[in-house]
C-alpha cells in the first residue's frame, strides 16, 4: 500500500524541513500518532524513534530508522514492528513565494497473518493519509505566523 501527497505550506525551507526531520513532531501532525520519543542518535541517518499510533481503534508501535538524511531536502525512515514495515519519505522543495512544498510518501507492507487483511485496510490507509496531509499543512503554516 502506498500514500502518495504534496503539501503546500508558507513556511520557509529550513524551518519547515527543521520541523519535519525531527520525527518526534509526529504527535503534532499525524492525527494516528500518540506519542514518538527518539530513542538514540542526533536526528541524522541511524536515529531511532519508537512511534506509538492508534490505527482502527488498535494501538500499535513501530521502531523507526532514519535512512536518508539530506538537509533541506529530503528525510526518510524505515519503521517496523512484528506485522507491518513502513517506509517514509518527505521531499522538500521551496516555493518562489517563500513557502514550501513538501511531497510525503509512505509505503506500508503487512507481514504474516495481517496480509490477508490488506485489501480491507486500504480505504483505512487512504483517509489516514488524507487527514495527515491536512494536518500537516495546518501544523506548518503556523510554525509561518508563531
Amino acid at each position: 500500500m502506498r500514500i502518495s501527497k504534496d503539501v503546500r505550506t508558507t513556511t520557509a525551507l529550513g524551518e519547515t524541513f527543521a520541523f519535519l526531520a525531527d520525527f518526534t513532531t509526529t504527535e503534532r501532525w499525524d492525527p494516528g500518532t500518540i506519542a514518538t520519543q527518539r530513542l538514540d542518535g542526533d536526528g541524522g541517518v541511524g536515529t531511532r524513534y519508537l512511534n506509538t499510533s492508534r490505527f482502527r481503534g488498535r494501538t500499535t508501535q513501530l521502531v523507526y530508522e532514519v535512512t536518508d538524511h539530506r538537509p533541506d531536502a529530503l528525510i526518510a525512515l524505515r519503521g517496523e514492528n512484528s506485522t507491518l514495515t513502513a517506509h517514509d519519505t518527505m521531499a522538500f522543495t521551496a516555493l518562489p513565494d517563500g513557502g514550501t512544498q513538501v511531497h510525503y510518501e509512505a509505503r506500508f507492507r503487512l507481514k504474516g497473518w495481517a496480509r490477508l487483511a490488506a485489501p480491507f485496510l486500504r480505504p483505512a490507509f487512504r483517509q489516514l493519509g488524507r487527514d495527515a496531509s491536512v494536518s500537516m499543512r495546518e501544523v506548518l503554516d503556523r510554525l509561518a505566523v508563531d
